[in-house]
């Protein structure tokens, strides 16, 4: 009798870990490396948008404002676009989870991401770097804004290129591509802007091959 009991005690634990990670349907469950993706992406997004206004208002040169304005409009849709896979997949845009649990060896069994530990999001700028850009002015604002941004970046294509490792989404696939092409080329662009202005990015965050 015990060794039955214990059977459908196992085929139900499977069960509930099957839902949370491939949820209803097949579509993603709230476990999933898409799920955490987006919910983290959406963060991530929401920050360099807010960078991205500070520097706006700040009045820099053309190619400053013209950057900013292209990440205000490139991660606001792509961060709407977040929430909406959320709400049709009938999950939360919330959860208990930490950030960056899904890249960190959860979810299709996935081995840990070298550089990347649960609860740390890649690239984020610290309260203090945020209140350091808002009181910067000029070239000054400019130089951390761009320094700020190209880690952040940075962070941002080391989370895409980890989905693309777990997923076979290809809503989703497709986003991260998107993200590691479109953030790569504004990493090269940011870099040229800081060398015109006698200025280096922080060290890379990124592994090197």
């Amino acid at each position: 009798m015990r060794k039955p009991l214990l059977l459908i005690c196992g085929v139900l634990v499977l069960a509930v870990a099957a839902f949370l990670v491939f949820g209803r349907d097949g579509t993603p469950g709230d476990a999933s490396p898409e799920a955490g993706f987006a919910r983290d992406m959406a963060t991530h997004h929401a920050q360099a948008v807010d960078m991205a206004f500070i520097v706006r208002d700040k009045g820099p040169a053309k190619e400053i404002r013209s950057l900013a304005f292209d990440i205000i409009n490139t991660q606001a849709n792509q961060r709407g676009m977040f929430q909406g896979w959320l709400q049709q997949w009938q999950l939360t845009q919330a959860t208990d989870q930490r950030p960056m649990a899904w890249m960190s060896g959860h979810g299709h069994g996935a081995a840990p991401a070298a550089t990347v530990t649960a609860g740390s999001m890649p690239g984020m700028a610290t309260p203090e770097e945020l209140t350091k850009l808002k009181q910067a002015e000029g070239t000054q604002a400019e130089v951390l804004f761009l320094q700020l941004m190209i880690r952040h970046h940075e962070g941002g294509v080391e989370m895409a290129e980890g989905l693309l490792k777990l997923s076979t989404r290809s809503e989703v696939v497709s986003m991260a591509q998107k993200i590691v092409d479109g953030q790569t080329g504004e990493i090269k662009l940011m870099t040229e802007l800081l060398k015109q202005r006698g200025a280096q990015p922080y060290p890379s965050i990124l592994k090197t091959s």
